[in-house]
């Protein structure tokens, strides 16, 4: 086949691919906020949330952070997003199975759920990122159904994010996307440690 066929060839499927996608878009108009879930077992999931904060930010829109689970640890996202005025909210005991103490968990994470709440109801925040929360649910620390009704709830325009393994089906359910990262393969399983500037 010569270059010129190739290259008509070529242009053939890709038209035919911009048509599809066009029309795509063209029936794609409504306007509203995405609950977006990111869960599985694979490594990258707040990474991910906080790129969606990260945007939100760079276009001049407003964004709030609630963070479960990891609040103990230094936090580069944390370090950059507070210096442009992102709130954080953080659970501060730290992992749960450090922490092996049920009763100032439930508490930790009601404190850091409250805040979530107010920024759930406010419709000049643009992007809520609730990091970690799936492991609220799962081990009943925050009920699931206020959760919902929260997020089902919210300002029209403002987006949600939840992370977490193992998402309950409710919250995949009321999900607009859903991202599953599923792990290949990961540098702790071979003993290597966590890196500041990369893991955190």
């Amino acid at each position: 086949m010569t270059d010129s066929k190739k290259q008509d060839k070529h242009q053939e499927r890709q038209q035919k691919l911009k048509e599809k996608v066009d029309a795509h878009v063209e029936s794609s108009q409504i306007e509203k906020g995405i609950f977006q879930v990111i869960t599985g077992n694979g490594k990258g999931k707040s990474t991910s949330g906080f790129g969606v904060v990260t945007r939100c930010v760079g276009h001049g829109k407003k964004a709030a952070v609630v963070q479960f689970i990891k609040g103990m640890w230094e936090c580069g996202e944390r370090n950059l997003l507070e210096k442009s005025g992102v709130p954080f909210a953080v659970m501060k005991t730290g992992f749960t199975w450090e922490t092996q103490n049920r009763e100032t968990d439930t508490q930790a994470a009601q404190e850091a759920w409250q805040q979530a709440k107010k920024w759930l109801a406010d419709d000049a925040i643009d992007v809520v990122l609730l990091d970690e929360l799936t492991y609220m649910v799962t081990y009943e620390y925050i009920d699931l159904d206020e959760v919902l009704t929260a997020i089902a709830n919210r300002p029209s325009m403002q987006s949600v994010i939840v992370t977490g393994r193992a998402a309950h089906r409710k919250l995949t359910d009321l999900a607009d996307t859903v991202s599953e990262v599923r792990n290949v393969k990961h540098a702790f399983d071979n003993g290597i440690k966590a890196l500041e500037g990369f893991d955190y």
